[in-house]
């Protein structure tokens, strides 16, 4: 497995070692092993399964507000996206800054998103199936949304009129949200 580090130091893009042959292939899509080998320590507790129908479907960007924060591994496994990830910890010299990275069940590569960092994708492709890990459990009271075109962030999703859920479309700003990250916090 190739780990490869982003524009923003603690987000890294896995990209697996497929093996193959006239059956098809295989691939080892995570190993603790290889992720401390890198000075990477991880340890999973959820796996989630998502699908959207839609190409132009955004979801995001989303995080859970400490103590409940969660790191994520996120893969595609079908279809296409342009997955994100923001730093939304005050303080940080990458505070809003953002990395975005193509996932494709074609690529098999995957983004490691830390904590503090807030998460969110966009179809490229209809019939869409996202996997992710995660190493915190799902806490619904601490699950916050931030706009998904939040100025002071900039991201440059390539659309004007994405897809989005009530919450999404309702999200706040990152200043007017209670996300509580702290750079060289706890957390």
């Amino acid at each position: 497995m190739e780990i490869i580090q982003t524009e923003l130091p603690e987000v890294f893009v896995l990209a697996p070692r497929v093996f193959g042959d006239s059956r098809g292939w295989f691939m080892e899509s995570w190993s603790r092993r290889e992720l401390e080998k890198a000075g990477l320590y991880y340890a999973f507790v959820q796996d989630n399964h998502s699908y959207s129908a839609q190409k132009g479907t955004l979801r995001g960007l989303h995080l859970q507000r400490n103590p409940f924060a969660q790191a994520k591994l996120v893969r595609c496994a079908r279809g296409a996206i342009l997955d994100v990830a923001v730093d939304i910890r005050r303080g940080s010299p990458n505070y809003r800054k953002w990395v975005a990275v193509e996932l494709s069940a074609e690529n098999r590569r995957q983004l490691l998103v830390p904590r503090g960092f807030a998460h969110g994708f966009l179809t490229l492709t209809d019939d869409v199936e996202i996997l992710y890990k995660a190493d915190q459990s799902y806490a619904p009271e601490a699950d916050r949304s931030i706009a998904w075109n939040d100025p002071a962030i900039g991201i440059k999703w390539g659309v004007s009129s994405p897809i989005l859920s009530q919450k999404d479309a309702a999200a706040p700003l990152l200043e007017d949200s209670d996300a509580n990250f702290v750079y060289g916090g706890n957390i």
